[in-house]
């Protein structure tokens, strides 16, 4: 797997738990759920990048 989209990946993980904190410090809980969201969808995309790789070798 190309180390452009595992950095990718982590990047839109982070960014998940930045939204999610800043939902929490302003009591926005839809900017939080999209925070969770993001996250979940990231780590389906990781997951993905481990299957893909387990396959290459």
């Amino acid at each position: 797997m190309a180390i452009g989209d595992k950095a990718k990946h982590t990047a839109e993980d982070v960014a998940g738990h930045m939204k999610e904190a800043a939902g929490k410090a302003t009591d926005n809980e839809k900017l939080e759920a999209e925070g969770r969201t993001d996250q979940v969808k990231a780590d389906f995309k990781k997951a993905g990048d481990d299957v893909k790789d387990a396959f290459d070798k």
